[in-house]
């Protein structure tokens, strides 16, 4: 055991007075000289280097101290390199003489300083002025909704190459005094329960959640690598000059975007990426984004993928501009295909589908050669196309095909199909139309329609793009430039519909919101928030490449954005009864405890302490171990917030399975009482107060597939299903805060609803009578359980499910929170905690 320190031990003594001697105060070197280790080699670097009496300035005496720390590996003559920087002042911060250190052990000391000056930051000045206008350029280019992001805020340009070298408390100051003047001051904020006001930028395109910078930079991802790179409205070519100048002269020259779903299914994590980009791009540069239906196939569109769409493109912050369907668009979609036609373009085909793939090469990429009726004369083609109209043929009887190029080595020019047959009503036109337009004949079109001047997509897409400018060419109308991203895969799960839809109707899964999937309506449902999402899209970049990343990675990313937005709550999933046996049976002490250590506007919460509380099982054991903080028979431990530690004493079993039923402790209230390695959490029996509160169903998702690559598996997907992906925990139990923590999210998010729709509402009432704008927002598509979510403290993230029902919710007025007849508590895991490990360390 190391020897207790004494401050008047002769040599201790002395050592604190050689401290003094740099510059440290008394209590400074005092604190320093505890540490041996750390203190010896502080004393051979004075001695080393002459530097006693010779050092007043404390700031340097403390860089000194964080070199004897940092470098206590490198060599006395590198030392003294290093203690000469900080005397000149050339190394000015404790982040400079770690990177120096670091330096210096990699390359030993340099003959050329530039590269030392450049990786430590020597010579670095910034402003006042430029460092609130970096600051203030950044908050404006990220997903930030107020003050509960300040922390990741000061952390996120901390690590930014521009900032990296600021003085911490210059940064972190004027940090503060930017979001003061963008959000307003921090506790009136959060007193009113408002929300942060949105950049102009965002609300002139309807989204309310900017793009946030991209990992280690503090640009904007709109504004490098792909989507920095992107041209200007009016820059894309056209056929003549003259569709550019219309163009320009309806947009004004800004932005416009499209982000353009099948309604046919739920959207994925996938989607979450097109969304961000289209949404993100034309609010970063001022501009507007449509969300458009693709609905031109009514076989495979219903009702609710419509809603779902609309319902999670708000959910995840973004308002579009207007709401268009390819539909409203049928009319003059039929217009052009006659006009293709007559321009000999296009000609009605009578050829199966099985004929056309031979056409085509076939499955051995054989020789193409035409398809006989492809010189038909144009006016036999209009008649025919005008049958079509009709209903006079059947599907599969006739198609209209463009007339493109069948020696062009890209399969999208080989007379690809423009319109079909199809007898399903339409949902939005009934029986009008018995034909339908096709994805590569509409899209294009469609886009110019709506004047979009930059059409983003996947590199799916990539040969589409020259039939896609061949078609708008070749009708003369403005052509919009189609550039390609790489799209978002996530590994150890699947995305296909027809996959999902066979895990659904096979009973492996509830439902398309299952929170073991990956639809969005699985992710909101998990309690997964809508900006943890929007942060983990961002921080991937936007490049031509296709991204690949893991559940665990995107966990993570949830993880980090719950730890510093949500409160913490005591809570114990395997309840297990603790009596302490020297507290009187009606013994009870009121304890208000913050909801989060860091984040003060969080609030408090008061919970009963009494004789009999709870603990979680799992914090208990018979056999004690070294590796083992918690509690076992004889041991003492803390209990969170709670006055005093307590000693096990003894405990009870059931006389059938030998479990242990019951603890019995004691309070330690007197005495020497040294603090405990360990604390756990508790939950009180104080049925006065409504506590514990019980929980009816807590369920843990695990990975549904047990592969990274579920796809892979033998025969199909479904072998690789994990059997144990569900676990249901009835008897969990958590404190009383839960009440007003699930009052105060409700309140919270329906005022954000109501912001949200009120500025729909203004929207709509400064659009045209004649324009197709979006219907406002609703509480049912903004606000939904999930909207409560905490961290039961070293358990998980948790979020209310759906299925659960609070009474108080449904009152009118003013309800005051707390359990009713019929409620049911039914809660869902987010994601795991990042160290369960950490559970037992003090």
């Amino acid at each position: 055991m190391a020897p207790k320190f004494d401050p008047n031990d002769p040599e201790i003594a002395k050592l604190i007075d050689l401290f003094q001697s740099i510059g440290f105060s008394k209590p400074k070197a005092t604190e320093t000289a505890k540490s041996a280790k750390n203190a010896a080699t502080l004393k051979d670097i004075i001695e080393n280097n002459s530097l006693a009496n010779k050092v007043s300035d404390e700031r340097k005496a403390t860089l000194l101290s964080t070199l004897a720390v940092q470098g206590s590996r490198v060599g006395d003559s590198k030392k003294s390199f290093l203690v000469n920087a900080i005397l000149d002042s050339r190394l000015k911060s404790s982040e400079q003489v770690s990177a120096a250190v670091k330096f210096i052990e990699r390359n030993g000391i340099p003959s050329d300083e530039a590269e030392f000056n450049k990786e430590c930051g020597v010579g670095y000045h910034i402003t006042a002025e430029e460092l609130l206008s970096k600051i203030d350029a950044y908050i404006s280019a990220t997903a930030l909704s107020g003050w509960e992001n300040l922390s990741a805020t000061i952390s996120a340009l901390k690590s930014s190459p521009e900032l990296r070298w600021a003085n911490p408390l210059e940064l972190k100051n004027a940090v503060e005094k930017v979001f003061t003047s963008t959000f307003g001051e921090k506790m009136a904020i959060k007193a009113k329960g408002s929300e942060s006001k949105p950049k102009k930028a965002a609300q002139d395109s309807g989204a309310s959640t900017p793009a946030p910078a991209s990992a280690g930079s503090s640009k904007s991802v709109f504004e490098e690598g792909f989507l920095g790179k992107l041209h200007k409205p009016g820059e894309n070519p056209q056929i003549h000059p003259r569709l550019r100048e219309a163009h320009l002269a309806a947009t004004g020259g800004k932005v416009i975007t499209r982000f353009p779903p099948e309604p046919n299914g739920y959207l994925h994590i996938g989607h979450s990426k097109a969304i961000f980009i289209n949404f993100g791009y034309a609010a970063h540069h001022g501009g507007h984004c449509y969300l458009r239906y693709d609905d031109t196939n009514p076989e495979a569109e219903e009702a609710r993928y419509f809603e779902s769409i609309l319902e999670i493109v708000r959910w995840l912050g973004y308002e579009p501009w207007k709401i268009t369907y390819s539909s409203d668009y049928f009319d003059k979609l039929h217009e052009l295909a006659v006009e293709l036609i007559r321009r000999d373009k296009g000609y009605i085909c009578h050829c199966t589908g099985e004929q056309i793939h031979e056409m085509r090469g076939g499955d051995n990429g054989g020789p193409r050669h035409a398809c006989i009726h492809r010189n038909r004369p144009i006016s036999e083609s209009l008649i025919e196309f005008q049958r079509m109209k009709d209903g006079f043929y059947k599907p599969g009887e006739a198609i209209l095909r463009m007339k493109q190029d069948l020696e062009d080595g890209n399969p999208q020019m080989w007379d690809l199909i423009a319109y079909r047959v199809l007898e399903t009503p339409h949902h939005r036109t009934g029986d009008k139309w018995k034909i339908y337009p096709t994805y590569d004949f509409t899209h294009c079109l469609c886009d110019s329609f709506e004047n979009i001047s930059h059409s983003l997509c996947t590199t799916e897409f990539i040969l589409s793009r020259v039939s896609y400018e061949w078609l708008c060419d070749v009708l003369e109308v403005y052509r919009p430039q189609q550039s390609e991203y790489g799209r978002l895969n996530v590994t150890g799960t699947i995305m296909s519909k027809r996959k999902i839809l066979a895990l659904v109707k096979e009973g492996y899964v509830r439902g398309w919101d299952d929170p073991r999937l990956y639809t969005l309506i699985s992710l909101r449902r998990r309690g997964v928030p809508p900006g943890a999402i929007i942060s983990f899209v961002s921080t991937l970049g936007v490049s031509t490449a296709t991204t690949n990343i893991q559940t665990a990675r995107f966990d993570q990313t949830v993880r980090q954005y719950l730890e510093n937005s949500v409160p913490r709550l005591l809570m114990v999933l395997k309840p297990l009864k603790l009596t302490i046996e020297n507290l009187p049976e009606d013994y009870v002490l009121m304890i208000e405890k913050p909801l989060h250590p860091k984040i003060p506007s969080l609030g408090t919460t008061i919970v009963p302490f009494t004789r009999t509380v709870y603990i979680d099982a799992d914090d208990f054991r018979l056999q004690d171990s070294k590796d083992f903080f918690r509690l076992a028979p004889g041991k003492t431990v803390g209990l969170f917030q709670a006055p005093h530690p307590i000693t096990c004493a003894s405990y009870k079993t059931d006389t059938k399975t030998g479990e242990v039923t019951e603890l019995v402790c004691r309070l330690e209230t007197t005495g020497e009482i040294k603090k405990p390695k360990a604390f756990i959490q508790w939950v009180a029996d104080h049925p006065a107060s409504g506590s514990p509160v019980h929980i009816d169903e807590t369920r843990v998702f695990h990975q549904l597939f047990k592969s990274e690559n579920p796809a892979a598996a033998k025969p199909d997907f479904k072998a690789d299903i994990n059997p144990n992906s569900l676990e249901v925990i009835k008897d969990a139990m958590i404190e009383i805060g839960f009440w007003s923590v699930a009052k105060r999210a409700f309140e919270e998010s329906r005022a954000e609803s109501k912001a949200r729709t009120s500025k729909a509402l203004e929207n709509e009432a400064m659009a045209s009578p004649t324009d197709s704008h979006s219907p406002v927002p609703t509480s049912e598509q903004l606000v939904g359980n999930e909207c409560v979510r905490f961290q039961g403290l070293r358990v998980a993230y948790f979020a209310l499910d759906s299925d659960a029902k609070l009474g108080f919710l449904s009152e009118a007025g003013d309800a005051t929170a707390g359990y009713r007849d019929g409620d049911k508590i039914i809660i869902n895991r987010i994601v795991s905690l990042k160290e369960d490990a950490g559970k037992g360390a003090a």
